[in-house]
């Protein structure tokens, strides 16, 4: 692939003084690729990448379908280097062309470099499994038109599953293990599944995912034993490698910082959070325990009183603006058809960009002792993660771009600006007053800041490979603390998915750095909401490119490059 890319890259720096790129050109260019992403986009654990797909739509990841997928991509790259804007076209154009670049190149890292689909088997788990699991996500119960979707992706799922044994040439034993751990008791659990679903199932559907489910709980139980079969003799090394790595980090994420700079912020980040946590703890000597609501149902009905709270805080303050009709976040209980496949995704529902009428929903358990870590905040006070994940994080975040008035930026999405924003709003909250009211709480904030520190560290470990996933999640259940599970989810999610752990301090940290200079900048004009109201609406976009166009400063934009050699 590098050998296709190294032209392309030539063909850029030619055009330089070609005429200027027309707006619905590169906008024609993102309408067609992202119609065709729909289609080619792997399903994943992360809740933020999804995607809304085709009717009719059920994973594919024979030999034939990925050849296609490459040419596709192929075609698009030459497509996009030929419509390289000149030095002197409009930033917002300019913008709207590295985020085009920044799109393909994600497709690129994932089919070329990262290869989750040649090295790890969990991989082809999500494309089943996980397939389902998205599908089901809405808090309705499936209509006959989703019922029928699901009955396809089932019926499909032997063949992805020999797809994977075709593909999986450079398979890695830490993935190798983890598959098989998440295969045990899949046919038990797509029985559960149909049960749950019987009820409401259209008679044919009924009948035509009856008649699915053997198939399909055959294959998931040959491809594990399959897996036990191979996993002795497939390598332990996980690493992607600095230069990998750092590729991602300039074409696909577009961030400046080399994988050294990162550590070293998260590092100083780490230990501000533990010494203004430690002054937190001194205050809240003589205060009660932290508290937990007794019932699924308290906690639900406590999400909603704390996020109209938020909603009225926001406005009072004047941080940030909630527009009028924008939809709410709420948790719930998890669906009966839901629970059986819920440890292939993120429980919670954002929506989309056709159901923008929608609340979103995160799914919540009966509150006990076996809390994970994040949960267990939830069930003491649930504004922690509602304003990460719902107002003002990332559902009304992206609720805000999805009626961007550039469809370029309505489509594009990226971790670091998004979950950056989610963790620069639990701060936000905290220094602007949002959680006086309860001193423990105060202290989640901090443990929160602590954990998203170290997810830095961990991340750069594993993709150097000075960590292992054991080792990953050792420090971390150590250094946060946290619970052992949830510190084994987070290392598997991190060596598997390199750059996504970044995303949260390295985010965070590019945003504060913009507004400390937009404040200077603006001077005695600025206005703090007018600066949250901008990040906001631009809030899929990468700060580096948001700080050229808001400070007119290229400074933070990444150089080309061409994907590493494998």
């Amino acid at each position: 692939m590098t050998l296709t890319w190294r032209p392309l890259l030539c063909s850029w720096l030619l055009l330089l003084g070609t005429p200027i790129a027309r707006a619905d050109d590169v906008e024609a260019l993102n309408a067609e690729f992202w119609a065709w992403r729909a289609t080619e986009q792997p399903f994943g654990e992360d809740d933020l990448p999804r995607i809304e797909r085709p009717s009719g739509f059920a994973p594919d990841w024979t030999a034939p379908s990925v050849a296609r997928h490459l040419a596709t991509l192929e075609s698009f790259e030459g497509r996009w280097a030929r419509l390289a804007p000149p030095a002197d076209a409009p930033v917002p154009l300019k913008v709207d062309w590295r985020l085009t670049g920044s799109a393909l190149a994600r497709v690129r890292w994932e089919l070329s470099v990262e290869r989750a689909w040649r090295r790890n088997p969990s991989f082809y788990v999500q494309q089943s499994l996980g397939s389902l699991f998205e599908l089901l996500l809405p808090p309705s119960a499936p209509d006959e038109a989703r019922q029928s979707e699901l009955v396809a992706r089932v019926r499909r799922i032997p063949g992805l599953l020999s797809a994977a044994r075709a593909n999986l040439t450079e398979a890695r034993r830490p993935f190798v293990h983890l598959a098989i751990g998440s295969l045990e008791g899949a046919g038990a659990r797509l029985g559960e599944l149909e049960r749950a679903l019987a009820p409401g199932l259209a008679p044919a559907n009924r009948r035509a995912l009856h008649a699915a489910l053997p198939g399909a709980i055959a294959a998931l139980e040959h491809y594990r034993d399959w897996l036990r079969e191979i996993e002795a003799s497939t390598p332990t090394d996980t690493a992607i490698g600095r230069e990998a790595y750092l590729w991602y980090l300039h074409e696909v994420a577009l961030v400046p910082e080399s994988p050294e700079a990162m550590r070293a912020l998260a590092r100083d980040e780490w230990a501000r959070a533990v010494a203004f946590e430690a002054l937190q703890q001194q205050r809240d000597v003589a205060a009660p325990a932290a508290t937990r609501v007794s019932s699924a149902a308290g906690e639900i009905q406590a999400t909603a009183r704390r996020e109209a709270e938020v909603r009225t805080f926001l406005a009072h303050e004047q941080l940030l603006t909630v527009p009028t009709g924008a939809p709410h976040y709420r948790t719930a209980r998890l669906p009966p058809w839901l629970e059986p496949l819920q440890s292939f995704g993120t429980t919670d529902d954002l929506t989309g960009p056709s159901r923008l009428a929608d609340d979103a929903v995160r799914y919540i358990p009966e509150p006990g002792p076996g809390l994970g870590f994040f949960y267990r905040s939830m069930a003491h006070d649930p504004r922690p993660v509602l304003v990460h994940e719902g107002v003002p994080g990332h559902y009304l975040q992206m609720w805000i771009g999805w009626h961007h008035a550039d469809p370029v930026r309505r489509h594009y999405y990226d971790s670091v600006p998004n979950e950056g924003i989610g963790f620069y709003a639990e701060e936000m909250l905290l220094q602007a007053g949002l959680f006086d009211d309860d001193v423990r709480t105060r202290e989640t904030i901090y443990s929160f800041m602590r954990l998203r520190a170290l997810r830095v560290e961990v991340d750069v470990r594993l993709a150097l490979g000075e960590f292992t996933i054991a080792e990953a999640a050792d420090y971390l259940e150590r250094t946060v603390p946290m619970d052992r599970a949830s510190a084994l989810e987070e290392a598997a999610m991190f060596a598997s998915t390199p750059g996504q752990a970044i995303s949260y301090q390295v985010g965070k940290a590019e945003l504060v750095r913009l507004l400390s200079d937009a404040r200077r900048a603006g001077g005695s004009s600025f206005s703090l909401q007018r600066f949250h109201d901008a990040i906001w609406r631009e809030g899929n976009v990468p700060f580096s490119l948001q700080r050229w166009e808001m400070l007119g400063d290229p400074g933070d934009v990444p150089a080309l490059l061409p994907p590493p050699a494998h």
